[in-house]
């Protein structure tokens, strides 16, 4: 007998849509297809809007948009879409916690 454990989760997201010519709409799918492709179930999505940073990094980038994406999955979906988007330009930062 297999139990499969799903969890919910949060994922706040800092997009970097400089030189992004497309809505930010587009990432929003992009991101929840990414979970749906690794077996997540996307019960939310919240556009948040563009926010300033409170240190800034990079000299004229002194904010970006931010995302929240509330999902369940298996325990293993958290480091899987770290994986997959640690080399995605368009994605800054991302932060998953446990609900």
């Amino acid at each position: 007998m297999s139990l499969t454990l799903t969890k919910k989760y949060k994922a706040s997201f800092i997009l970097d849509t400089r030189g992004y010519d497309s809505p930010v709409e587009t990432l929003v799918e992009k991101l929840e297809g990414l979970l749906k492709e690794l077996g997540a179930e996307v019960q939310a999505s919240k556009n948040l809007g563009r926010h300033d940073f409170v240190r800034v990094t990079e000299k004229g980038h002194t904010g970006d948009t931010y995302l929240e994406i509330e999902f369940s999955a298996d325990p293993t979906v958290p480091s899987a879409l770290h994986e997959k988007l640690r080399l995605d330009k368009t994605v800054k930062r991302i932060l998953i916690e446990s609900c």
